[in-house]
């Protein structure tokens, strides 16, 4: 098709959306929802992430390109020569640097938030995007320091940061900084999002801002349509089973429960955890777990995140033990509790703030237990392995609430409206 005269075209540009995660797109989900819902409303989308190694950038950039966006690590890898390789130390080196300026002369640093945050702010700046949406902390530093050169910024609170993480491992966290890069972008950024209405209620009420939008961090209704059928974990199909799954298998993460209330179940069930065990998991589960339970807890691999859905399908209950104690564990929405809703899994979960309010949208496939009472987490397993017409009545419950509120069909709408607003009103 030719030009007009002057060899200009009557198609309006498209606005360029940056987003900024410095992560792997294959192990961000919701960077990647965001960026696919945002590039098929018409927008430029480009993810600026980070890739350690060159399969993992080949990964990320067919994933992209299979959804209509573009990928961009903003580490060097893949390249031969002796630069990237002294890069690579350098990046090791100040990492470790930063660590250390905390540690000994508690002096908080944007080297502590990531490996690649230095690159990431450069790549940002020569984006010149329209708009730009900050995910994670290597993100919201970026953002930040694009936020006060002029740039349209908004930010995405897929947790909440500075209230993340045991009290162990906070000690090395740039907690201050955290907390005053999030003060900073959700007072005066273009928009905000986070995954609960719990968050959302309390960042307003710490930080004096406005309420973030409320995105679940859903997962794709359609999904369901790639379902394998296959059968791949469970030993003994007459058997119900309960399903778990993390990056981490590790103490700490939600298991405590469960396997306490192991001796003081009534009704024989599998058990099926999946995530890549920490080191001594071994030994902490063998020490926990009763002889006569040790031939009906299985652990699984981590599997691609295409195959994730049908191993959750295979099984009837899916856990969700996350602890009150840590802010962000209590008042955000894992995305366990709604990769089990969709899967169709009826679901046992504690009772922290964020789950109570999707158990409150979920009625009959939600299930709550006070944290830390194997007890009561016990009688609730029974109740639901009472009889197969309960847990099936359950089951359906459950994959009701995800067609009708948690999947990301309905989801990315008040995502879409909040970025629309932003732009509308930065262009006024």
């Amino acid at each position: 098709m030719t030009s007009p005269v002057g060899g200009r075209s009557n198609c309006p540009r498209k606005r360029r959306v940056a987003i900024l995660t410095a992560a792997s797109l294959s192990w961000n989900p919701r960077a990647l929802k965001e960026a696919e819902t945002v590039a098929r409303a018409g927008f430029e989308v480009v993810v600026y992430g980070a890739c350690f190694n060159a399969g993992q950038r080949q990964t990320d950039e067919e994933l992209a390109d299979r959804h209509r966006f573009s990928f961009r690590s903003v580490l060097p890898v893949g390249e031969g020569g002796i630069k990237p390789q002294l890069l690579s130390i350098w990046r090791r080196i100040r990492t470790r640097i930063g660590a250390d300026l905390n540690r000994y002369l508690h002096i908080e640093n944007a080297w502590q938030l990531g490996p690649a945050v230095v690159e990431l702010a450069k790549q940002a700046r020569k984006a010149k995007a329209d708009y730009y949406l900050a995910h994670l902390e290597q993100g919201v530093w970026a953002g930040a320091r694009l936020r006060r050169s002029g740039a349209s910024v908004g930010i995405d609170m897929e947790d909440w940061y500075s209230e993340d993480l045991p009290p162990e491992a906070r000690k090395s966290r740039p907690l201050r900084l955290l907390r005053d890069l999030e003060k900073e972008l959700l007072t005066t950024g273009a928009h905000a999002t986070c995954t609960s209405r719990a968050m959302s209620e309390a960042l307003a009420r710490e930080f004096g801002c406005q309420r973030p939008t409320v995105v679940y961090n859903a997962f794709p209704w359609s999904d369901r349509e790639s379902m394998d059928g296959l059968f791949k974990d469970r030993r003994d199909l007459r058997l119900p089973s309960i399903h778990w799954f993390s990056q981490t298998l590790g103490h700490g993460r939600g298991l405590d429960d469960l396997i306490a209330a192991l001796p003081l179940l009534k009704h024989d069930v599998e058990i099926h955890l999946r995530g890549k065990p920490a080191r001594g998991f071994e030994n902490w589960l063998a020490q926990r777990v009763p002889e006569a339970w040790r031939g009906r807890i299985m652990v699984h691999g981590l599997v691609p995140n295409t195959e994730l859905l049908s191993r959750i399908t295979e099984h009837d209950i899916g856990f969700a033990g996350e602890t009150p104690l840590i802010r962000n564990k209590d008042l955000t929405v894992s995305n366990k509790i709604l990769y089990y809703l969709l899967a169709g899994l009826a679901v046992l979960a504690s009772d922290t703030a964020g789950q109570r309010e999707v158990a409150a949208q979920a009625p009959g496939g939600v299930f709550l237990y006070p944290s830390g009472d194997a007890a009561a987490l016990a009688t609730r397993v029974d109740a639901l392995l009472e009889s197969a017409d309960a847990l099936r009545q359950a089951k359906a419950a459950a994959l009701g609430a995800a067609e009708r509120t948690f999947c990301w069909e309905h989801q990315e709408k008040a995502l879409l409206e909040s970025i629309n607003r932003a732009l509308n009103s930065s262009a006024t």
